[in-house]
């Protein structure tokens, strides 16, 4: 693959699926430990919150930095801290049940870490790779992270049944120290920033982030991507763990089993999407894809056992990771360069930021009514998205690649949608 004749790439592609790999043990482990030694989804919920509101106050700054430093530099440092704060958590939950205050404190630091890194990850394979070989590069790091997150949930729910949650929790730590080092090489292998494509080369000594973001298409991603995480976080974080344990009675091996479902569904969805040739509207495929996740996600619920329950799972996933691939490859292809980690931050407040509100919601439907009816609320919201992208006609039509990067002048036929 001629990616892959990048050496900062390949290194860059090792580190995030050594990460990955660790990250899908902790996303078992994390939950598991907290609901069973401290109690129900409102506590889980509530230190969800406290990692999800630094990681969305820094999100702007994580991007300001990636433009400024570059994004491996920035996604070495947020490594390095999230390693010792996920050693600090492997330490006290060893040494016995720490208090509920420490697992907040600890998730704070992991947080912020996130914050920072998030920016600066969806900005490196643009720093990388030349614009050609975008959409093949973004499906081997999403696919890298699928697989990687297939089998760590599945490890981490043996571990966490097996020998608790501490052994998970230091082999997360591990990976950041893995993937710092690949980082570091990276850094000293890699090439100078993408220049601006023919397409935005024009603008792209004048245009201003604040010219981005008044670009209607922009404001109704932003509102959209906030209403599909609203409910969707929650969804992933709380409900699916409450869920497994509740209603459907599985021990921590059966939601890791649940949980590599989605890691399945996206790395399926990943190969299906490097498969297709590049696509003149992004926008509008990513669109259709998400809508029939809706009926999907609304019936998992009533699914019964455990096999019919992931294997609806893996098909909306599937269908929600060739959609964001789709998304994510035309917003780097259409964004200026130099504004790219600045503009990722910015939505990526609306996606990722909206984390502590969700999963604090989540928390609250759950306590007072049961896991079961939070997921046709998320289902809702999803559909709301969808409709409102439906109804623009500039995203129905959109095509990165054929057009300049920011118009000065308002898309009237986008007036509908902001």
């Amino acid at each position: 693959m001629s990616t892959l004749r990048h050496p900062s790439f390949r290194l860059l592609l090792t580190g995030e699926l050594i990460s990955n790999f660790g990250d899908g043990i902790f996303l078992i482990a994390l939950p598991w430990y907290v609901l069973a030694h401290h109690g129900g989804a409102l506590l889980l919920g509530t230190v969800l919150t406290a990692y999800g509101a630094p990681r969305t106050a820094l999100l702007i700054l994580g991007g300001h930095a990636s433009d400024r430093h570059r994004p491996w530099t920035v996604m070495l440092w947020a490594n390095s801290v999230r390693s010792l704060a996920v050693a600090a958590l492997a330490v006290t939950t060893a040494s016995g049940t720490p208090h509920g205050l420490v697992l907040i404190l600890i998730a704070i630091v992991l947080g912020a870490g996130e914050g920072m890194f998030i920016p600066a990850s969806e900005v490196i394979v643009p720093a990388l790779l030349p614009s050609g070989e975008l959409q093949a590069g973004n499906a081997l790091i999403s696919g890298t992270t699928q697989l990687s997150q297939l089998a760590g949930p599945a490890l981490g729910g043996v571990l966490v049944a097996r020998v608790g949650p501490a052994r998970g929790f230091a082999i997360d730590a591990a990976t950041f120290v893995i993937s710092a080092a690949t980082l570091i090489g990276v850094r000293r292998d890699a090439p100078r920033p993408r220049p601006a494509s023919s397409s935005t080369a024009s603008t792209a000594g004048t245009v201003t982030l604040r010219d981005v973001l008044a670009q209607p298409i922009v404001r109704l991603m932003l509102i959209t991507d906030a209403l599909v995480n609203l409910g969707s976080t929650g969804m992933g974080r709380v409900a699916l763990p409450a869920l497994a344990r509740g209603a459907m009675h599985l021990d921590a091996s059966g939601y890791g089993t649940l949980s590599a479902a989605m890691g399945a569904g996206l790395l399926l969805g990943t190969i299906l999407a490097a498969s297709i040739p590049a696509v003149r509207r992004p926008f509008y495929v990513y669109t259709l894809a998400l809508l029939p996740t809706v009926p999907l996600i609304a019936a998992l619920p009533y699914s019964g056992t455990l096999i019919p329950t992931a294997a609806i799972i893996t098909t909306a996933f599937i269908l929600i990771a060739v959609g964001n691939l789709l998304l994510i490859t035309g917003l780097q292809q259409w964004a200026p360069p130099q504004l790219l980690g600045r503009l990722t931050g910015v939505l990526m407040l609306a996606s990722v930021g909206m984390m502590p509100i969700s999963t604090l919601i989540a928390g609250l439907v759950i306590h007072l009514t049961g896991p079961r009816l939070y997921f046709p609320l998320d289902a809702a919201t999803i559909a709301i998205a969808a409709l409102a992208q439906l109804t623009s006609r500039a995203w129905r039509q959109f095509e990165p690649t054929s057009q300049d990067t920011v118009s000065n002048e308002p898309d009237s036929q986008t007036a509908a949608a902001r």
